[in-house]
């Protein structure tokens, strides 16, 4: 296969933890021919939706891991697939990017995750679908009515819509010290929809990233455990982490969201979970391949490009019978 990959610079991947390196290597043993674009590269002309990429070779040199040849505009569609590995924050630009991948998709373009799945499903709002496995969550810009949240429960994490890596979460405990602050901080003075949720007290056990390929659960998931006196576990927050076999409750909320996400065009999904709660439905650039594969031995990157190389074919051959 011929597969476009949209993704940050390459120089500033740890191929040590990088899942797009991952499959990214996967593909190149299997040998699919790897092309790396930037969000800047992507545009229309002439009602085309077209990419300015760059051929990649992995390769083991000393201070290097890939060698890039030069760049050529060529339609997406011209591609087997598409990969969409931008990380976030999902800003007005991010939002651009998806409606040029959705016109290229309309081309013919091969794109996964889905460009309109990708933007239909904001990863911290995604979760309110699934209310069952969440814990207590209100999702609003009105101080008053955040501050009742945090009088019921009592002990209340508050997080931004558009955030990651952990960055910009707060927990106001029972006695409600920097509440105040907190909403007026995250909520801009009301004039930012925020989430609040009951704090979850086995996040000391660990932020659970479970991955979802293909409309099938990964059998591993990824513990996150917060470093001494924090409250976020994940990685880019300094969390640690352990995999582990899926518990019955993993598996539940797993098996029941997995085909549902899938159906949508979601080929790849990060779930969280803490202890029994679902909190995030992660579709832009899920991570944790590199931690579950180096732990564990299951071939993450493998049952990837199986997915990749199936959904690819699948779309191709539809494409020529419409």
């Amino acid at each position: 296969m011929k597969i476009a990959i949209l993704a940050d610079r390459l120089e500033l991947l740890n191929i040590k933890k990088d899942s797009t390196y991952a499959m990214m290597q996967e593909a190149a043993a299997r040998g699919h021919a790897l092309h790396v674009f930037e969000q800047q590269h992507l545009h229309c002309e002439g009602g085309v939706v077209s990419t300015h990429a760059a051929r990649v070779q992995l390769v083991d040199d000393a201070g290097t891991w890939f060698h890039r040849e030069a760049a050529a505009t060529l339609p997406l569609a011209q591609f087997d697939a598409v990969l969409v590995r931008k990380d976030p924050p999902f800003d007005m630009e991010y939002l651009y990017s998806t409606y040029l991948l959705e016109m290229a998709q309309r081309q013919g373009a091969r794109i996964f995750n889905r460009p309109s799945a990708v933007r239909n499903h904001n990863e911290k709002l995604a979760i309110l679908e699934f209310a069952p496995f969440c814990a207590p969550t209100l999702v609003s810009r009105e101080p008053s009515r955040l501050r009742a949240f945090h009088a019921e429960h009592g002990d209340v994490i508050f997080k931004p819509l558009d955030g990651m890596g952990g960055a910009g979460i707060f927990r106001v405990r029972e006695d409600g010290m920097n509440l105040g602050a907190t909403v007026e901080m995250l909520t801009r003075d009301g004039a930012v929809t925020i989430m609040a949720q009951r704090y979850i007290p086995a996040i000391s056990e660990g932020d659970k990233r479970i991955l979802l390929i293909g409309g099938k659960p990964v059998p591993h998931a990824l513990a996150r455990i917060p470093q001494a006196g924090e409250v976020r576990g994940n990685l880019a927050a300094g969390g640690r982490g352990e995999a582990r076999v899926l518990t019955a409750r993993d598996r539940e909320i797993a098996d029941t969201l997995a085909p549902v996400l899938a159906a949508r065009g979601l080929l790849l999904v990060g779930l969280d979970v803490i202890g029994a709660h679902l909190t995030e439905v992660n579709v832009t650039s899920p991570t944790c391949f590199r931690e579950i594969m180096q732990q564990t031995g299951f071939d993450v990157a493998g049952m990837f490009i199986d997915a990749l190389e199936t959904a690819a074919s699948l779309t191709h051959t539809n494409e020529e019978q419409s």
